[in-house]
């Protein structure tokens, strides 16, 4: 009985599938994101341990960064979180205003606490995307000191 019913179903797929005469497709809810990839090269998908191709482009496609650049010209930057940023006099010091109004998929504000977090976090786990912000003299020992909210945003 189980052979039979395996046989039907698997012929009542083969006729759906000569039948199709073009791309089955179905509607994807406005509030929603698919993507397809391979999986096999992605270990995480936390943004501070992120690193290989996959994972890379998927956090890419998730997340937002504080700023972009033109991919025609990568010395036009631009502010996508942050509105605006400031190099002190030293260069020694850089300040970002996080942009109003940005939100988190739940919906929550993001703030320049969610900004220090996710730095700060991001050095303290020393995987490794933390060799990037390591090369501005940031470590687990001084992380807390270097990256500090001064405001809201």
């Amino acid at each position: 009985m189980f052979i039979r019913a395996r046989l039907m179903a698997t012929a009542a797929i083969a006729a759906l599938t000569l039948t199709a005469t073009g791309p089955l497709l179905a509607a994807t809810p406005d509030d929603t994101i698919i993507q397809a990839y391979t999986l096999d090269d992605i270990i995480s998908l936390d943004p501070a341990e992120v690193f290989e191709f996959t994972a890379s482009e998927i956090i890419g496609n998730s997340y937002e960064p504080l700023i972009g650049y033109e991919l025609d010209d990568v010395s036009k930057i631009f502010g996508v979180v942050a509105e605006s940023w400031e190099l002190s006099e030293d260069g020694m010091t850089m300040s970002f205003k996080i942009r109003e109004g940005k939100k988190f998929a739940s919906g929550n504000d993001l703030t320049a606490e969610d900004v220090v977090f996710s730095l700060v976090r991001g050095v303290k786990l020393d995987k490794s995307p933390a060799f990037i912000l390591g090369q501005f003299g940031l470590t687990a020992e001084n992380v807390d000191e270097k990256i500090k909210q001064t405001g809201d945003y």
